[in-house]
């Protein structure tokens, strides 16, 4: 499944001498069980060549295009559907930042009263992830939804609506009509809604949420990088949809 999108080799330098599966499996290891690198079991490559490959992947692109063929063959293999979506649903999330997390990439969310970095996140209607960016938590919603939906509509031309909760609601719906050709609609609580419902379309991607912290890593941000911090996310997903391709193969 990602084979076809893993570098081979430049032919410079050192001999390569463990697999590139070996390397995909420590980092789906540290991703899962929330390790530290330098604690990754001996069965596993050195620690220093799996960061190594972790951060050149998530640089060169690698990682995008291994998470992106995997959500197209699930839409198309799983799900029944075509490759690109028509329709995305965003939210965000707080999550606590550990003390590697810099102080000038970190805030404080007095909603939620969370000290650390925000995930920013976009999704299909099977709650498979299109797009991420990572803030501090004290950017608003409405203010970090303007480079998520312009990344989207960018990578995405075929999406035309998005659905959102009330904290994207202002000049954002009118800004996304004018400038990207993207419809945004408010999803609202329900009158008189004091204890939780499900709500339709936001449903799908506070599910997403749930699947992302399956993976210790992503409970909380232990990245020095946001983008370090994305990636863990990516990889998270990659783990769900390879086991779900897995599960759907022909015996």
């Amino acid at each position: 499944m990602l084979a076809a999108h893993v570098p081979a080799g430049t032919g410079r330098g050192r001999p390569i001498i463990y697999p590139r599966r070996d390397v995909v499996d420590a980092i789906r290891y540290l991703d899962h069980t929330g390790c530290q690198w330098d604690a990754m079991p001996a069965d596993f490559p050195h620690h220093k060549l799996v960061y190594h490959y972790f951060k050149t992947w998530t640089d060169d692109g690698t990682l995008n295009r291994m998470h992106n063929s995997l959500r197209e063959q699930v839409r198309t293999q799983v799900e029944g559907r075509n490759q690109q979506p028509t329709a995305a649903v965003v939210d965000s999330q707080s999550i606590r930042g550990a003390e590697t997390v810099s102080r000038d990439s970190r805030g404080y969310d007095a909603g939620k009263k969370i000290n650390g970095r925000k995930r920013h996140i976009a999704v299909d209607t099977c709650g498979l992830l299109l797009a991420i960016l990572v803030t501090a938590a004290n950017v608003q919603d409405r203010d970090a939804a303007r480079p998520l939906l312009w990344s989207l509509r960018a990578c995405f031309p075929t999406i035309t609506l998005a659905w959102a909760d009330s904290g994207y609601a202002g000049k954002l719906v009118h800004w996304a009509a004018t400038r990207l050709a993207l419809s945004v609609q408010i999803v609202a609580k329900l009158a008189g809604q004091t204890t939780f419902v499900v709500l339709p379309r936001r449903w799908c991607v506070e599910r997403t949420f749930s699947w992302i912290n399956r993976c210790r890593r992503t409970v909380r941000d232990y990245e020095r990088l946001p983008a370090h911090h994305a990636a863990m996310v990516q990889w998270a997903m990659i783990i769900i949809m390879t086991r779900r391709l897995a599960r759907h193969q022909p015996t």
